[in-house]
């Protein structure tokens, strides 16, 4: 099996991840340092606004996938799978009370990882509980006198339990719902939290960056510092030894949602974000939900330019995980060269 080719079963992504993250080189390969890794990551939950403008109760029901955001999860798997690729999910935990999760099963019996995003939809970093989640300040009751700390750690392990009763996934990694621009870097105590729970990597981190006003298409400076901003999205160890795997700007919710653009301008955003990671054989971690693009891209366009690029790229970079790219850097550190720091494994 060759490291610097995609893979297509979950054997062969495992076996490709250590073989990076050792930093391997097999006969013909480039080293694992000199290869850009691309990852797409689709967080599993409902998007206020989407599909229409006025709804907002997805904020109450972040879990309650509907039909087609579904069906496009399980499509855009397929499609990077059919490509090569792999596509790392994060689901919420109470979609697993819906009637039919085996859309999900399917997207795992094909190789792609199935991270956990907590069953709420929660602010892991939020200190009231009103702070917590909108659900909670609709139904107060459900977590009134309790640590928002201890209402976290509660949600995390219900997905876990969820994932794995309903699904039969063990979660692959953690990703906080919201991206944070300091990541968990001033909140060690969530850090402490992921690591008691067996989380050896986070997805925490959402680097500030440039953006337009509202319907207004993004111009070049704007497109300059979201390309600029990628230097803030690369993975590194927290002093506690979880490693951070940021989100790379700009994320689909904020071009469409927040900024408002048409197709052509996110595409023209994620094409040199990933060039950039190309050219730097660095990292770029593609942020995006299906609730959202079955609405704003519903020909996949977005998942088939990040493919064709890696594709065209060969031996410079690989579609992976983002379990990959934790390994690399608690290996090889943030710059390719090995770690002398124990408790950074």
């Amino acid at each position: 099996m060759h490291p610097g080719r995609w893979t297509s079963t979950r054997r062969d992504v495992l076996a490709s991840g250590l073989a990076l993250a050792a930093g391997a080189t097999l006969p013909g390969a480039a080293p694992a340092s000199d290869r850009a890794l691309i990852a797409i990551s689709l967080d599993l939950e409902m998007s206020a606004q989407y599909p229409t403008r006025d709804q907002t109760h997805w904020n109450y029901e972040k879990g309650n996938l509907d039909t087609d955001t579904k069906r496009y999860a399980v499509e855009a798997a397929r499609r990077v799978k059919a490509s090569g690729g792999i596509v790392h999910f994060f689901a919420v935990g109470r979609t697993m009370e819906q009637e039919d999760v085996g859309w999900l099963r399917t997207i795992a019996d094909q190789g792609h990882p199935v991270g956990n995003h907590t069953y709420d939809h929660v602010n892991v970093r939020a200190k009231r509980l009103e702070d917590l989640q909108f659900r909670f300040q609709r139904a107060p009751w459900l977590v009134e006198g309790r640590d928002p700390l201890d209402v976290v750690e509660e949600n995390i392990r219900l997905t876990n339990r969820a994932l794995k009763q309903r699904a039969g996934i063990t979660a692959d990694g953690f990703r906080t719902p919201g991206g944070f621009t300091d990541g968990l870097a001033a909140h060690p105590e969530v850090q402490a939290l992921l690591l008691k729970l067996g989380f050896r990597w986070v997805s925490s981190k959402y680097p500030v960056h440039p953006h337009s006003k509202p319907g207004q298409p993004p111009d070049k400076d704007v497109l300059a510092g979201i390309v600029s901003a990628q230097r803030e999205a690369q993975p590194f160890v927290y002093p506690s030894g979880l490693v951070e795997v940021p989100m790379s700007p700009i994320s689909d919710v904020s071009a469409f949602r927040t900024g408002r653009w048409g197709l052509d301008a996110f595409l023209e955003a994620v094409r040199l974000g990933v060039g950039w990671a190309i050219e730097h054989r660095a990292v770029f971690d593609l942020l995006a939900h299906p609730s959202c693009l079955v609405v704003a891209d519903p020909e996949f366009k977005t998942v088939d330019l990040v493919c064709d690029m890696v594709r065209a790229a060969g031996e410079r970079a690989s579609i992976v995980d983002l379990g990959t790219i934790a390994r690399r850097v608690a290996t090889l550190g943030a710059d390719g060269t090995a770690r002398q720091k124990k408790g950074n494994r």
